[in-house]
């Protein structure tokens, strides 16, 4: 496995790369997050951890404009993701805007979403190709030296039904970092295998979190793998964050009662 990433992602400062200010998203009755006031500095690694339900998972869906805030806004390295201003005056953004601001973010799910009538290689271009603009060439190197990196060089001609949970987790990582995102999101990315394949995707990302400056924003049950890679973890609970802090200090002296209870369960 490669030890460094090709094309170093844009340049990190330790700069406000995400914020959410008083953020409020309802699902019928239940606030599922409440008045969230949230960031995240570029380069950073952080971990969302807490129960189900907690709001978690909802903060990378609105990144991903897969739904929208009901109150509140979202910024990405300084631009409003859901609205923009026009004249002095905050108004939802139109899809162009909401389009542009959503290329800095790229995504790795808990199914993987490969294209199934697509080859890996292609899988991976695709969206280089039609989204950024690269040039077939460009983006096919581009998706070796990932593919490289997550350890699938030799795959580049097998369709995703050909390989296992693992390996097309794998890809879909090498598909969310051939898009040079600014951040990436990950969201319960191992939950869906089976547990002999957990480990080899989570030494992925360690790699990658250890070797490049990208920015990640992780949702998380492997806790162990939270405490390795993140600079700060965040405790949720009822759409809030409730404690913040270093994983030395959240996993192993947690000030607040929910945390010691929920941690007391999970470890």
């Amino acid at each position: 496995m490669a030890t460094e990433t090709p094309h170093t992602n844009p340049a990190v400062d330790g700069s406000e790369l995400i914020r959410f200010d008083r953020v409020t998203k309802r699902f019928g009755e239940n606030t599922v997050l409440d008045d969230l006031d949230f960031s995240v500095s570029s380069g950073k690694h952080v971990t969302l951890i807490g129960p189900s339900g907690s709001g978690k998972t909802t903060i990378l869906r609105l990144l991903m404009t897969l739904i929208k805030p009901d109150q509140g806004t979202i910024k990405v390295d300084g631009d409003y993701l859901t609205h923009e201003d026009r004249g002095g005056k905050l108004v939802e953004a139109g899809e162009k805007h909401t389009r542009e601001v959503r290329k800095k973010i790229g995504m790795v799910f808990q199914q993987f979403n490969l294209f199934p009538n697509m080859r890996v290689l292609r899988n991976i271009t695709e969206a280089p190709v039609h989204v950024l603009g690269l040039s077939k060439d460009e983006a096919e190197e581009r998706a070796r030296e990932l593919l490289d990196l997550v350890g699938l060089g030799d795959k580049c001609d097998a369709y995703p039904t050909q390989l296992s949970g693992g390996q097309q987790q794998r890809v879909a990582i090498a598909r969310a970092l051939a898009m040079r995102p600014q951040v990436m999101l990950l969201d319960e990315v191992t939950s869906a295998l089976d547990p002999e394949l957990v480990a080899g995707v989570l030494d992925v990302l360690r790699d990658i979190a250890h070797t490049t400056d990208i920015t990640m924003l992780c949702v998380t049950h492997e806790m162990s793998f939270a405490r390795d890679i993140s600079d700060e973890v965040f405790m949720f609970d009822s759409g809030r964050v409730i404690e913040a802090g270093p994983p030395e200090k959240i996993f192993s002296e947690p000030e607040h009662e929910r945390t010691r209870e929920f941690l007391s369960a999970v470890l």
